[in-house]
């Protein structure tokens, strides 16, 4: 824990997280598709937006707690589904959770995730939700709908933004696949991170074998040496009207949707029975050409008109992201690879410290923008840079 009281802020953790992860894996966390077009948009159009202070306020007393879905929550965050938690840090999955339950915001549990979701469940708890994959044969869906029924979890995210596989070069370049491939490149990128193999894949084969893919169906469930599986994985399928009928029939709480960047998916979102959406380019690592989240975020907002709980991911990496999500109508957030790297660093305890580093700036940023709660934000708050110079200068031309 006393190396990660140095990381002032998610950058630090990153840089501490690259140094101590294979850079295969590293690279298949940080990393986006093909040209990083995407991946670079999400942050660039945060960066763009600037805030319009109001200083004239009391904000002595404020607070950044809201509510999802009918539960309080510490800050208006949950943490994203990662398939790779598993891979940071031994027992990654369990450490993340915990952390969230000790910042008081939900965990979502990737389908792609290493631990199976009753142990989650059994051995973290709080407020847990699922994320699925969609396959043609929507029984094999089905199958894991109801073990996360069984289990406790409480919300439902179908991803939809990926019925066929991204184009990650890196991946390939690094023989970061699955089954893993092994070359005299990745292993001597293994070799020279003797902490993180000892520590992650030697407890791991120590305490059970290889890593496998737990919440995948029986018949498709691997290891990383892609040993176990009977089949190859099964290709996603459109997350249809069909599927999100079906989906509703079998899950009786919350249920969202993610992935979504127009208007017309969130409106039909919220005709198929969705409860909420996220507004989401998969964080850059799917289509490059996508426009970026936080771009997408008004139109939507004004198009559900309240009919859907709106949350957006990708590109958050201060209090200050958050903070312009909600002014701009979100609901909340998810946040991926911010706490991810605090996993990666120091399990629950670098987990919680990332929170705790996005908490603590998003209470400073609302002070400094003057306002006390989260429901006083609204757009009225920000502008684009260069926007109050181009106001100006119209005015005295006309």
């Amino acid at each position: 824990m006393s190396a990660v009281l140095h990381a002032h802020n998610i950058d630090d953790l990153r840089r501490m997280a690259r140094s101590r992860l294979p850079r295969g894996l590293f690279e298949f966390v940080d990393r986006g598709a093909e040209d990083e077009v995407s991946l670079r948009g999400n942050a660039e159009a945060y960066a763009r937006l600037a805030f319009r202070t109001r200083v004239m306020r009391d904000v002595s007393s404020r607070s950044i707690a809201s509510r999802l879905f009918g539960r309080d929550v510490a800050m208006p965050a949950a943490i994203a589904p990662t398939g790779a938690t598993g891979l940071m840090w031994f027992d990654g999955e369990v450490a993340a959770a915990r952390a969230a339950r000790a910042a008081g915001i939900p965990y979502t549990l990737s389908t792609a995730s290493i631990t199976p979701l009753e142990t989650i469940a059994e051995r973290a708890g709080g407020d847990l939700w699922f994320q699925l994959y969609a396959w043609p044969r929507l029984e094999l869906s089905e199958e894991i709908v109801l073990r996360a029924k069984a289990a406790g979890y409480r919300v439902l995210m179908l991803t939809a933004d990926s019925p066929v596989p991204s184009n990650r070069e890196y991946n390939k370049r690094n023989a970061f696949t699955v089954p893993l491939k092994l070359s005299a490149r990745n292993i001597a990128d293994v070799l020279a991170h003797p902490r993180w193999f000892l520590d992650v894949m030697g407890r791991s084969v120590l305490s059970g074998g290889v890593p496998e893919f737990a919440n995948l169906p029986a018949e498709f469930r691997t290891d990383l040496r892609g040993k176990g599986s009977r089949s190859l994985m099964p290709q996603n399928t459109p997350v249809t009207p069909e599927v999100m009928r079906r989906m509703r029939e079998l899950w009786p709480g919350p249920l969202l949707v993610k992935g979504v960047l127009s208007p017309e998916d969130a409106r039909l979102a919220a005709d198929c029975g969705m409860d909420g959406i996220v507004v989401s380019n998969h964080g850059g690592r799917n289509l490059d050409a996508a426009l970026a989240s936080v771009e997408a975020l008004p139109r939507i907002v004004d198009a559900v008109r309240g009919r859907l709980t709106v949350l957006v991911d990708g590109g958050i990496r201060r209090g200050s992201d958050i903070v312009k999500a909600l002014a701009l109508g979100a609901n909340g957030v998810l946040l991926g690879r911010a706490p991810l790297w605090g996993t990666a660093v120091a399990g629950e305890a670098g987990t919680k410290h990332a929170l705790d580093l996005l908490a603590a700036e998003m209470a400073r940023v609302m002070a400094q923008v003057g306002v006390a709660n989260v429901e006083e934000l609204g757009r009225e708050l920000l502008c684009l840079r260069g926007e109050g110079l181009r106001e100006a200068l119209e005015g005295e031309t006309s």
